[in-house]
């Protein structure tokens, strides 16, 4: 007894050691060939695949198989797959009697299920490796449905040359999705697999069409189909040789290998399949936009304008719908197409202007009309100059804004500090801005930094985002709320940036929306020249922008629905004549948002803006001595703002022709009158631009004010700066004009140099001079005995 156990119990152990090498014969992943890297739009078209790292077009098995791939396979390879447990007795059998009576094999009776154990093992076709297909077969049917099975053919069998997958054959064949073929198409990619090295699209080509033909014939006679349509679809073309893939997105494309080799993908919800992935861009606008930017860089290539990139976001959904990176053409590297420009960190020009505009309205520094000088300035050698070469005395923040000039932009950033527009660029998510504050100093607002095409778009988005959501996000710009998707699957977004929240707030409504009302002006000259020259049927707001040596041309327009960036350069930083945003960038920025449907304008945020008291000729918050005051609609920061410093209270005599003082005019006779007074140089070139603008009356002789300050001013050069003497072409010592303004325009005033008399000017105060290099102290004198004393330093340009 005790030995009958024994055996009971060895043969217990011995069915369970069987039982247990036969659930772990198959690994949990059957097929470790790499795949394809494949990228399609929203709704599930092909933008772009890549060839699988051992030289096959393998695609990522798919969801699912069209119906009429499964029972083209079914018919033609294993017509009881449906019935049997992985291996079909009959089949085998018929195979075996067929072997026999030819003398060799002629046939394998292998089911669907054995021969996705075959794909997956690579072994040798003997009777032994048959036998254990047989086994696994029987294992894959115990714990995988049949339509797993179906799926695992589809994606692994081979269908000649180096197409492996029936979506891959699909594409290099045919050029279209499975699920888009017909019957006869079907036909011909479901007898493939029988004999790939044999049969395939380009060679053979009768005995292609006789197969798919005979297996036409047989889908009709099991009534899978009927014959009118079997007849149809014979006298469908065979394809000749491989297509190419699309390439709609190739820059995304890399951009999502890079993504994925970094881990940034997986397990994050974000459409990911394999090596495939689904993105949020728009099928029909990218194709568009490729079109388009091939359209403006053949036009550009005559200039050796090589490179051209746009970005278009969906401002409501916070996602991107068109990418092209670059104007993609393989064939011509020099071009060097293949970098993607999207990511590239250049220089941003005149395009973060209006950031500077809005932070300083948000922390109370300026209001929307605020006047800036724009005179000739000098900073530490530092020379600032508008792109027109001209000056405009002082000018309205926004105009000064919409028209893109340099030197108010510098003096703004001057009030504000570069350091603390440095923490608010880092703060709304420019990433580029490796280095300190002090390495960038106040040319970070002329493109003294770099930026990404990306991060350009997506903080002008968020600021769009922002005034969309008021009500919801309570008054306040958070960049890090606004990063912008361009994978996606079931309403779940994956973005690029893996980026914190930051509690902070960066901008308020009321800053963000006078930003937009001012970047919308149509008329922009300045910079970039007349923009009148532009229309759309939409509002807008946009901005260019132009890097020093004419090597970036930016473009970006944002509206509550849509943020469109455009990039057009050289990849290798070369400078073009011509090269500028609104010559070369603006006129791509139009034409891709015709593409885009039009919509309304920004909602005003009416309960996020304050309506102030402002001095209509200043911009300032009207003071006691503001005759003209209009009630402006500004952030609630600009109760900050401090009052009107141009408007004071003069003293004149009774005619109002002189001003008088009391030492020389009784109070009772004289007359107290508010005047608009700018300094001597913001007056200088002011009333120039301005005929409205009235001088200060002349004191009456015998009558001046002896604290009266600051009636000169010095234009060129400033206080304490360096020049250089020219070297005229014959090799000698050139001159440099030095120029200086009055208030009194007939007034005389006596220059003198290092206490040496040099010359009197009257009404016109310019000198031609030449000062040796060093160190010089610059005294003017005028006929009042006021005087103005500034120094600086004429630089040896041999040795400097």
């Amino acid at each position: 007894m005790l030995k009958e156990e024994k055996i009971v119990l060895f043969a217990d152990v011995f069915c369970l050691l069987l039982l247990l090498v036969f659930l772990l014969s198959l690994p949990s992943r059957l097929f470790k060939s790499p795949t394809s890297f494949v990228i399609a739009a929203a709704d599930g078209q092909l933008l772009s695949a890549s060839i699988a790292n051992d030289g096959q077009w393998r695609f990522p098995e798919a969801d699912s198989i069209p119906d009429k791939f499964a029972k083209c396979i079914i018919a033609f390879e294993d017509k009881r797959f449906y019935q049997h447990p992985g291996v079909d007795v009959m089949a085998m059998g018929r195979a075996v009697q067929l072997n026999l009576k030819a003398g060799g094999v002629v046939s394998g009776g292998s089911t669907l299920t054995m021969q996705v154990i075959r794909l997956s093992r690579r072994e040798s076709r003997t009777i032994w490796q048959k036998l254990i297909e047989v086994l696994l077969a029987f294992r894959l049917e115990a714990f995988s449905s049949k339509a797993e099975i179906l799926k695992l053919y589809a994606a692994n069998a081979p269908f000649g040359s180096n197409v492996v997958g029936l979506d891959a054959a699909a594409w290099r064949y045919f050029g279209r999705a499975p699920g888009s073929l017909s019957w006869g198409e079907m036909a011909t990619l479901a007898v493939l697999p029988n004999s790939p090295s044999l049969v395939h699209p380009g060679k053979n080509s009768p005995r292609l069409i006789k197969k798919r033909n005979d297996l036409l014939d047989k889908m009709a006679r099991l009534g899978v189909l009927d014959q009118q349509t079997a007849n149809l679809s014979k006298l469908e073309p065979i394809p000749g040789k491989p297509l190419d893939l699309p390439q709609h997105a190739p820059h995304l494309l890399n951009r999502f290998k890079n993504d994925y080799r970094r881990g940034v993908l997986r397990n994050s919800g974000s459409g990911l399949s394999g090596t495939q992935i689904t993105s949020t861009l728009n099928y029909d606008l990218q194709l568009r936009v490729n079109a388009l930017l091939r359209r403006y860089h053949n036009r550009y290539q005559a200039n050796d304008i090589n490179n051209i990139a746009a970005l278009v976001l969906d401002v409501r959904k916070g996602t991107v719908l068109s990418y092209v990176g670059n104007n993609y053409q393989p064939e011509f590297k020099e071009l060097e197409s293949h970098v993607d420009m999207i990511p590239a960190a250049r220089s941003p020009g005149s395009t973060l202007k209006p950031l500077l505009y809005a932070s300083m309205m948000n922390d109370g520094f300026i209001l929307p009309k605020t006047l800036i000088p724009d005179v000739p300035t000098q900073i530490g050698g530092y020379a600032p100059q508008n792109y027109d070469l001209g000056y405009d005395g002082a000018i309205p923040a926004d105009q000064a804004l919409s028209r893109s000039l340099n030197i108010p932009a510098v003096k703004m950033l001057q009030q504000y500090k570069y350091q603390r527009f440095y923490d608010k660029l880092k703060q709304m998510g420019l990433s580029t801005l490796n280095k300190p504050a002090d390495h960038y100093g106040l040319s970070l607002i002329l493109g003294g930094s770099e930026v990404t095409l990306w991060d350009l778009a997506k903080t002008y988005m968020g600021m769009a985002r922002t005034l969309n959501h008021f009500n919801e996000y309570k008054g306040r710009y958070n960049p890090h709320d606004y990063d912008a998707a361009v994978y996606t699957s079931g309403g779940r977004d994956t973005r690029f940036d893996d980026l914190e929240t930051e509690l902070s707030s960066v901008l308020d409504f009321g800053s963000i929306w006078n930003t937009f009302n001012a970047m919308e002006e149509v008329m922009r000259p300045g910079e970039e020249g007349l923009w009148e020259q532009f229309s759309s049927s939409q509002r807008l707001a946009w901005k260019t922008g132009t890097s020093f040596g004419f090597r970036d041309a930016w473009a970006v327009g944002v509206n509550p629905d849509y943020v469109v960036c455009v990039w057009v350069g050289n990849a290798d930083g070369e400078g073009r004549p011509g090269l500028t945003g609104i010559d070369a960038a603006a006129p791509v920025l139009f034409d891709i948002f015709k593409l885009l449907p039009a919509g309304k304008w920004f909602r005003r945020p009416d309960h996020q803006l304050k309506k102030m008291a402002v001095c209509r000729q200043s911009g300032y918050k009207a003071g006691n001595y503001c005759p003209d005051q209009v009630l402006a609609e500004v952030s609630p920061s600009g109760e900050k703002t401090g009052l009107c410093p141009y408007h004071k209270l003069i003293h004149l005599d009774r005619t109002a022709t002189y001003r008088v003082t009391d030492a020389c005019e009784s109070p009772g006779m004289m007359q107290h009158k508010t005047w608009f007074i700018l300094p001597p140089a913001m007056e200088y070139y002011y009333k120039i631009k301005n005929s409205s603008y009235k001088e200060l009356p002349p004191f009456k002789p015998g009558c001046e004010d002896a604290g009266n300050a600051y009636v000169m001013d010095m234009i060129y050069p400033k206080q304490n700066a360096s020049i250089y003497i020219p070297v005229e072409l014959d090799g000698t010592r050139g001159k440099v004009v030095f120029n200086a303004t009055h208030r009194n325009a007939a007034a005389k005033i006596y220059w003198h140099i290092d206490n040496a008399y040099v010359a009197t000017t009257k009404d016109y105060h310019q000198l031609a001079l030449s000062p040796l290099p060093g160190k010089h102290t610059l005294t003017l004198v005028d006929e009042n005995g006021e005087r103005l004393v500034q120094v600086f330093t004429v630089l040896n340009k041999e040795k400097d």
